[in-house]
């Protein structure tokens, strides 16, 4: 039964007649002009599904009749028209498919059941990794060594591109998934046929990559959530969510001389952090918007998981337009984007009315500095000029720390003090000779979706490097470089304006199209490097171009990593170190041995302009998606195996997931949680990182000792995202990272945990196989913003394979939250102002939570220390909404899912 207000209307563009769904039915009941943008996309989700038993008048009269003040309270459905999967994220998700038609089978279905029903596209991007770097050749060379690294996953891939309908797969080498997707993928209006009839609808998505939020500077509505989720939307389950409160955020002004766009995010991501906005839309607007360049536009979209909200979105205008013919799309979809959204008043222009929000910010753009940000978080924004003395800072607390944790052997006979810090170590290496300090900088990446999507911000690295090139400048000898762009049209308008050249002599050769360095793939040091960081341990640094620098996230031996615009990446890898003032201190020395500093090399924002009119069209972008989908030979001649279920090989990259091994046909409904010990204790800003690591496999870690048993060379243990496909390494990965700190094992860093009640440290894999063979349940106790940063749903999947039944923190990162119930780990939240160290739990004790029911907010929580003696706490349940509570009493969604695809009829 439709509901009342579902009425289809007609819009006529060029020769096609399409089917669409106004507010008309709404206009004389409701202000719906008044609606932010954001929600107008929601609301127009509702009026189309209104058929559905999903969606109800209540729903629509809430959200036409939204109120911008009021907690969120109401559940809503929202169909995304397409899903977005990187391959890290993707391998798992299509696992986990091709698993579950192995157990629709077993349920009594058909195979062909479980398919996606809407367009899913996945952009091989997160694999390459920078093995070789600073040659013309480093491109070539780790392309071959991704190809033979990864040809299980992708001989997988292959086979689901024929296996499942409306799946396509981007090939390796051709970009970063955002990039593309922003590129190219966008549709800007969704269009399709149905009982002869052409829909047309806003473009919207979910993506299971955080970072899909890049396509909200697009006006295109689109968030990262878990690998789950998404999996669950593609077999035509609707995603759950509450209507979400609405931070608007007016700019003004435009950009000073000398300010990028990288600034200007990482100015927003410092002020909406502050404000607090996680859980929330944030939306731009404003006069300032006029002078905001789509690219940086994206950059600000794009970075909206580190500045915590579910979206920062611009509403489409005169510059979406122009964007999309710039990037060859064609003008029967420009003249429909703009038709469309006029009619349903969602075009933007000067006349367009403020609408209401919950909050509302305000910038000036002529206020934003030069910047950077780290050492580990991105909101941690450091004013250039500041950055020599936040490090020296940063320096005095990390010497006093190895002070404090000098074992005995350190300390001298007589008066009892650590040896003093030989503060630089003599390296030789590729004959030159030179000493390598405390501040070095050993990485200098221009890489990520964040910034390589932008042609301001890469051009004046390109002239930057031009100007030093000319004065005799190089990067240091202990600089890694490199330069991994977003897609191919980056290296060739670098290559028309020669400045590729440029980029080439300072060592920022092109090592690969994708994520690298900004995901953890930033491949090995040189020994000689790594040798001499441990011998004097050196707190040494890496500046990057994109948006993640989480502890243990860039390198393993890199405790300091920071955040900056490609031209600063160029000028840190001049300098060497990050202990410099760059504004004062010289950089280098020109030919003439005189001092140049950075005001000497940068170029003028008119200068990068300029450059850019005359280098970018739309036959450049058209020429380099012509054949998106063809892939090179390598990955043409990859063997498919055409069939409906996938024969599993002896694979360590690809295994039979056990998650639906056993399942019933009936939901297994909600149980108590009884006598559970607590497996890991951890403090503030736990992120999925911490949880489930990306990055290099540690030769000793569980699950590097499983993969030598599988008689794989340390060598070719390739990454923990690259083995997603295969649940035993990522369940010994899981906690694995090498700076996690968990409570439970004071004075350690990484996977270790307190075995109770043997009081034995050991690896928290053994533990919990200890904790398993006596049938004990187990729990997480963490402190605030838990599972934060990527949206992995393997930081869900892995704590659920190691036989973690709750989570117990003071808040959690949206994503994770809705993961953690995905897969039936059931999320609960400290009361306001209590905390495990307030409650004084040091995690020796059993738990017992009792079953929960739905509606229920609250729970007791028992705890037993080991005296006998029992107290309680209360605690909130974060299953948000009804929907959620189907999902945990089934055991996840996907099983959910699975339990209703297998009743349907045939």
């Amino acid at each position: 039964m439709s509901t009342s207000y579902t009425q289809a209307a007609t819009l006529t563009v060029g020769q096609t007649d399409y089917t669409i769904y106004p507010f008309d039915s709404l206009q004389e009941k409701y202000a719906i002009e008044r609606l932010p943008y954001s929600l107008r996309i929601l609301l127009e989700n509702l009026l189309r599904h209104g058929e559905e038993i999903y969606v109800t008048d209540d729903d629509i009269e809430f959200l036409a009749n939204w109120n911008p003040k009021a907690e969120p309270t109401q559940e809503i459905a929202f169909v995304p028209s397409r899903v977005l999967l990187q391959d890290f994220t993707g391998v798992p998700a299509i696992v986990d498919l091709a698993a579950m038609r192995d157990a629709i089978v077993e349920l009594g279905g058909s195979a062909s059941r479980i398919n996606p029903l809407s367009p899913v596209e996945l952009v091989i991007d997160h694999s390459v990794m920078v093995d070789h770097y600073g040659t013309a050749q480093a491109l070539n060379q780790n392309t071959a060594v991704e190809i033979e690294r990864n040809l299980e996953r992708y001989k997988f891939l292959r086979w689901g591109q024929t296996a499942f309908e409306n799946f396509r797969v981007v090939p390796p080498g051709t970009g970063i998934v955002h990039q593309v997707n922003l590129e190219y993928l966008a549709r800007g209006v969704f269009t399709r046929e149905e009982a002869g009839q052409h829909l047309a609808y806003p473009d919207t998505l979910v993506g299971t990559d955080s970072h899909t939020t890049m396509i909200n500077g697009l006006g295109v509505l689109g968030w990262g959530v878990g690998g789950i989720e998404a999996e669950a939307a593609m077999l035509g389950q609707p995603i759950t969510m509450l209507v979400p409160q609405v931070v608007g955020f007016r700019l003004l002004g435009r950009l000073a001389e000398g300010a990028t766009a990288t600034d200007l995010v990482l100015t927003i991501t410092e002020r909406l952090r502050q404000h607090g906005v996680v859980g929330k839309f944030v939306e731009f607007f404003g006069p300032g918007m006029e002078s905001l360049s789509l690219a940086d536009r994206a950059t600000i979209a794009n970075m909206a998981p580190e500045y915590g909200a579910t979206c920062g979105i611009f509403p489409v205008d005169r510059e979406t337009l122009r964007y999309l013919r710039l990037t060859g799309r064609d003008e029967h979809t420009l003249q429909l984007v703009e038709a469309y959204m006029r009619r349903l008043g969602l075009w933007h222009d000067a006349k367009t009315p403020q609408a209401e929000y919950s909050a509302l910010l305000t910038l000036d753009l002529t206020t934003v500095v030069p910047s950077i940000a780290g050492p580990k978080r991105p909101q941690d924004r450091i004013p250039l000029t500041e950055s020599k003395e936040a490090f020296t800072r940063l320096l005095s607390t990390y010497r006093q720390q190895q002070v404090e944790s000098a074992s005995a052997s350190d300390f001298d006979e007589e008066g009892g003090h650590p040896p003093d810090e030989p503060g630089a170590i003599e390296v030789s290496y590729k004959g030159e000779a030179f000493s390598l300090e405390h501040g070095a900088v050993v990485i200098a990446a221009i890489t990520s979706c964040t910034n390589t999507s932008n042609p301001a911000v890469l051009v004046a690295a390109g002239l930057l490097a031009r100007r030093a090139r000319q004065l005799g400048l190089k990067s240091k000898p202990w600089v890694k470089t490199s330069l991994a762009p977003g897609s191919k049209v980056v290296t060739d308008y670098l290559q028309r304006t020669g400045l590729l050249e440029d980029l080439e002599a300072l060592g920022f050769y092109l090592v690969g199209y994708g994520c690298t360095t900004c995901i953890g793939n930033s491949g090995p040091l040189a020994d000689e490097i790594s040798r001499a960081i441990a011998r004097g341990h050196l707190l040494v640094t890496s500046v990057l171009s994109g948006n993640r620098n989480f502890e243990g996230r860039i390198h393993q031996d890199v405790r300091a990593n920071y955040l900056a615009s490609p031209p600063l990446v160029v000028a840190y890898a001049l300098a060497g170190n990050m202990g410099i003032d760059l504004y004062h201190d010289p950089i280098g020395l020109d030919k003439e041995g005189k001092p140049v500093t950075l005001s000497d090399l940068w170029p003028d924002n008119g200068e990068v302009q300029r450059l850019i009119e005359l280098t970018l069209d739309a036959e450049m972008f058209k020429s380099k998606y012509r054949d998106v989908y063809s892939g090179n030979e390598t990955w043409n001649q990859l063997p498919i195996e055409a069939s409906e279920r996938y024969a599993w090989p002896d694979s360590t990259y690809v295994r039979q997931p056990t998650f639906f091994q056993d399942i019933a046909s009936q939901e297994i409904g909600v149980k108590a949680i009884e006598e559970a010990r607590c497996l890991v204790k951890v403090g503030d800003s736990t992120t999925t990182d911490h949880i489930s690591p990306a990055g290099t496999i540690a030769i000793e870690s569980p699950a590097g000792q499983y993969l030598k048993a599988h008689q794989i060379a340390p060598q070719d243990f390739n990454s923990y995202g690259s083995r997603r496909g295969n649940h035993e390494v990522m369940v010994r990965g899981t906690f694995a990272n090498i700076r996690l700190k968990n409570q439970l094992a004071p004075g350690t860093e990484g996977s270790w945990t307190t075995h109770f009640p043997s009081h034995s440290v050991v690896s928290i894999f053994d533990a919990a196989e200890h904790y398993r063979e006596s049938a004990t349940p187990l729990i997480v106790l963490a402190g605030k913003e838990y599972g934060t940063g990527s949206s992995r749903d393997w930081a869900a999947k892995g704590p659920a394979l190691l036989g973690v039944r709750a989570v117990i923190a003071e808040s959690y990162e949206r994503i994770h939250r809705s993961n953690l119930i995905g897969m039936g780990i059931l999320p609960l939240q400290f009361l306001p102002g209590e905390s495990a160290q307030s409650l004084g739990l040091d995690g020796s004790e059993f738990y017992t939570v009792p079953a929960i029911t739905l509606g229920l907010e609250t729970v007791d929580v028992s705890v037993k220390n080991a005296k006998g003696e029992t107290t309680s706490f209360r605690a909130t349940i974060r299953i948000d909404t009804p929907n959620e509570f189907a999902y945990y009493k089934n055991g996840g969604i996907l099983h959910f899912v699975l339990r209703r695809l297998a009743k349907r009829p045939e």
